[in-house]
């Protein structure tokens, strides 16, 4: 369904701080970075898409996180939701919602949501029933 998704970053060393391990606890493999542009992706699949990008807005101006978009990642299971979201708080983003099912979804909707240092808003979710 998507080609890519693209978040900006205000300092790219930061948020590859961040990013690094969130994407390596979720088991997303990175494919490139390039640090003098600044930018990096990683990808999950096989093939050449999707990826998950960051990176310095192409316009050159301020990053500015918006209300109401959020990227959401999923995962295999509860447990993998409770480790990203530990790895998450621990290299600098902030939490938005503690582990936990979330009915108001669905009855197995088990997620997690939190910030990277930037502001932007990410979930962990797994949809799974318990096991």
């Amino acid at each position: 369904m998507f080609s890519h998704i693209f978040l900006g970053v205000s300092d790219f060393d930061r948020a590859l701080a961040f990013y690094n391990p969130v994407m390596s606890a979720l088991g997303i493999k990175p494919r490139f970075c390039e640090r003098e542009r600044p930018w990096a992706g990683w990808q999950s699949s096989r093939g050449p898409r999707p990826l998950f990008l960051i990176g310095a807005p192409y316009d050159k101006l301020a990053h500015a996180p918006g209300n109401g978009q959020m990227v959401a990642f999923d995962a295999e299971s509860r447990d993998l939701v409770d480790k990203v979201y530990a790895v998450a708080l621990a290299n600098g983003g902030t939490s938005e919602g503690a582990p936990g099912v979330r009915p108001e979804y669905h009855e197995h909707y088990y997620g997690a949501y939190f910030r990277d240092p930037d502001g932007n808003k990410l979930c962990v979710v797994c949809h799974s029933p318990a096991s």
